[in-house]
Parts: C-alpha cells; sequence; structure tokens
C-alpha cells in the first residue's frame, strides 16, 4: 500500500527539483527526505528520480512521473476526505406528525429504528388532533404527518381503510334513555361519527366520558362507563362489540393517511414514509392505497 507521506514527500521534490529546497519546505532534514524517497523507490521496485550529485539537482524518471501524477491525484482525495470529516456535519430536522389518539406503542420500535439508521437526521415527533395535524402541514410547522380522515379526503402519500367498531364494556344499552358516550375531544372524526349516528337513528346520547388518549378512552369503555367508536385494532379484549341486534347500526370506514408533499420529500422523508407503512401494514392495516 502506498504511504500518503511518502508520496508527499515525492512530489514536493519532483516540485522544487531539489532535495535541500524539499526538505526547507517540509521542514525535515535533507537526509530524511533522501531516505523517504528512497524507502517509496524500495516499496514499488522503480527508480523514481535521477539525482545529479554535481548540481544538486533532480528530475523525475519516467516511472517517477507516473507515480507523481496519481500522487497528485490521491493526495487531493485524503485532502477532500480530511476536510470532510473534520467540518461540522448539518443535522436535519425531520418533523413528524402523528394523531393524539393513536396508539404510539406501534410506532416506537420504528422510531427508534429510523434514527437510528439516520445519523444526520434529528426525528421530532409530536401529537395531536388530526385537524390540528393537517394545520402543522399547511404552516410549515410539519414535515409528515399520519392523520384520521374521512375516505380520499385529499392527496396523501398512502392511506388505509379503518374498520370502525361500535365497542362497551358488557352492559346493555337498548334500554338506555340516553346512551351514554365515550368520546376523543372535538375535532375527532370518531367524535363526530359517533354523534351523526345517534342522532341519525333518533337515539339520545350525552357524554358520560371524554379522553384524548386512546388508552383514556379503552379504558372507560372496559369500565363500563359509556360506549365509544374505534377502530378495529384498538378493540381490546375486555370490549364488547356492539351490533345492530344490541341497537348500533355498522358505520362506514374512516382512513389513516400519511400526508405531506411529494415534490419536496427529501431521501429521508421518503425512508421514513416507506418505514411507516411497512410498520402500518404490519399493525393489520389492508394494504396502502
Amino acid at each position: 500500500m502506498l504511504d500518503l507521506e511518502l508520496l508527499r514527500t515525492l512530489v514536493c521534490v519532483v516540485d522544487e527539483g531539489s532535495f535541500t529546497r524539499a526538505a526547507s519546505r517540509v521542514h525535515r532534514t535533507q537526509s530524511t527526505v533522501s531516505q523517504q524517497v528512497r524507502k517509496l523507490e524500495q516499496n514499488v521496485g522503480k527508480t523514481l528520480l535521477l539525482r545529479d550529485r554535481a548540481g544538486g539537482n533532480v528530475s523525475a524518471t519516467e516511472d517517477g512521473e507516473l507515480l507523481v501524477a496519481y500522487a497528485r491525484r490521491l493526495l487531493a482525495i485524503a485532502g477532500e476526505a480530511e476536510h470532510v470529516l473534520s467540518a461540522p456535519r448539518k443535522t436535519r430536522v425531520l418533523r413528524l406528525g402523528i394523531p393524539e389518539d393513536f396508539d404510539v406503542s406501534r410506532l416506537t420500535a420504528l422510531l427508534a429504528g429510523f434514527a437510528a439508521g439516520h445519523a444526520d437526521v434529528r426525528l421530532e415527533t409530536s401529537s395531536g388532533m388530526s385537524m390540528d395535524l393537517r394545520r402543522g402541514l399547511a404552516s410549515g410547522e410539519l414535515d409528515l404527518a399520519l392523520v384520521k380522515r374521512e375516505p380520499g379526503d385529499g392527496p396523501c402519500l398512502a392511506a388505509w381503510p379503518e374498520k370502525l367498531l361500535w365497542v362497551g364494556g358488557g352492559q346493555r344499552f337498548q334500554e338506555c334513555a340516553s346512551v351514554p358516550l365515550v368520546l376523543f375531544p372535538q375535532g375527532c372524526i370518531y367524535r363526530k361519527r359517533v354523534i351523526y349516528a345517534l342522532e341519525s337513528a333518533g337515539r339520545p346520547w350525552h357524554i358520560a366520558y371524554h379522553s384524548p388518549s386512546l388508552s383514556g378512552v379503552q379504558a372507560a369503555v372496559a369500565a363500563g362507563l359509556g360506549v365509544s367508536l374505534l377502530p378495529a385494532f384498538a378493540r381490546l379484549d375486555t370490549h364488547e362489540v356492539l351490533d345492530e341486534e344490541t341497537g348500533f347500526a355498522p358505520v362506514p370506514p374512516t382512513e389513516l393517511a400519511i400526508v405531506g408533499n411529494p415534490r419536496t420529500l427529501s431521501a429521508a422523508e421518503q425512508h421514513l414514509v416507506e418505514a411507516l407503512k411497512q410498520a402500518i401494514g404490519r399493525a393489520g392495516l389492508p394494504e396502502a392505497a
């Protein structure tokens, strides 16, 4: 393997045309410079310099000229590598929004794996209501968002239908004068579907419990505080599925979508979109559209 330090000395001697001047330029003794050139000649098995002992001048042989040409290129590449490695790296911030009512445990391993594989990217994940996430995208505060929405509600990078189920904690609500509801806050698409379905059926209702978190809604339903509408993946074993026989007609599916601007996606954003698609697909949702 060629020693860059020896190549640097060879180039310097050829440029100066003298061991003495080259030694002064590299701040070494003339004997040290001569020894380095001889060592390089031994390594490559070629005579690289013609020495003029009388005049103290040297010139490159044909082999020396060839090696000097390569040496200049190798030294330039080495210098470029040192510059790139010594320069401070620019860290790209990638901002992802996920729904407040989404099961974050499904994404934690994904997000950790993505961060480990993209050292030059700082992933910032925030949660909120889907309508707030869409506003964040519009204002530039987010780069990508996973949102709950009506099917086909605008362009997206990927989308999955979400089957919705009426769930309760085992109580019977057919004869209730008013159906107790366990709901997410205002703006949640599930909340809108619940209220619209009951009012369309002419059934009175009241809010018994509301929570911004999926776990809070799940626990309240399991405890028997009321009825809720949840995506099929979020139904717990302690939940009873309510159907038309129990007075709750099926409702159309909603949609889980990855939203962003496909024209401006960076390579890191594209990788994150693909990782999200794989993770959500493994969770049992149909293949993304």
